[in-house]
């Protein structure tokens, strides 16, 4: 067998050998994300119901139920962004273009976490211009603020605060989140939207982390031609600002 064709042989086999890797890992997350996250659900519920009365419980079953509810909580939102990461890595994410109203759409994104954060004694503060609307996909919108309201609060520490800002022009929608969490290094900045990245700051009440959120925030916005950029100080806190266009 010539020189050339050998080598044309082992590429083929080596491209067989990537796309069977690929197509394995698409399987994992997909067990994941259907065999895991039901009976997670289920138990979320469950404790959501324990929540509603709370009489009977005495103080300590009071912190393992808010503990139970936060570790499940965290569980979810990692197989959410492992689906996100497969979706955005091997399939075409398809958009659904709308006339969105984004301050209902901001102030409920913030009231979604408000368990999590009183649960860290963590306040949430929202300033929404009023009537602000955009065409643009709300799932991918809500993705993005999901994944940087869960960040501000799971790399802040108890007593902390963040801010939620909502301001509409006549070209664009700006929408910030800061936080007093431990911001970013310098080092931190040049791989802080990329896949898979382990930062120097780290979460603070036993968090897991995919290092996939900021990955996925940006993957999401370059979706529906939207921009995010963060200022950040290393031991003061984080604003990230996003920008979508109205054209």
């Amino acid at each position: 067998m010539a020189e050339g064709q050998a080598d044309a042989e082992r590429i083929k086999l080596l491209e067989k050998t990537i796309e069977e890797i690929n197509k394995e890992k698409q399987q994992i997350i997909s067990i994941v994300s259907h065999d895991i996250k039901a009976p997670l659900n289920r138990i979320f519920a469950l404790v959501q119901l324990l929540h509603m009365d709370q009489s009977n419980l005495t103080s300590d079953q009071r912190q393992y139920l808010d503990k139970i509810h936060q570790v499940v909580a965290d569980g979810l939102s990692m197989i959410r962004n492992l689906v996100d990461y497969r979706d955005l890595e091997y399939r075409a994410i398809e958009t659904h273009s709308e006339e969105i109203d984004i301050t209902a759409l901001v102030n409920a994104a913030a009231r979604n976490y408000e368990p999590l954060a009183e649960k860290k004694n963590i306040s949430i503060t929202v300033s929404a211009d009023e009537n602000v609307f955009l065409t643009t996909d709300r799932q991918c919108l809500g993705r993005v603020l999901d994944a940087l309201l869960s960040n501000a609060i799971k790399f802040s520490k108890e007593g902390k605060h963040v801010w939620v800002s909502l301001k509409g022009a006549a070209d664009r929608v700006e929408i910030t989140i800061k936080d007093e969490a431990r911001g970013f290094t310098s080092e931190d900045k040049n791989r802080l939207f990329h896949k898979f990245q382990k930062l120097s700051a780290k979460p603070t009440s036993g968090e897991s982390s995919t290092g996939l959120g900021l990955f996925i925030a940006k993957k999401m916005l370059d979706t529906i031609q939207g921009q995010i950029q963060c200022d950040t100080q290393e031991g003061i806190g984080s604003t990230f600002t996003i920008t979508l266009p109205k054209a």
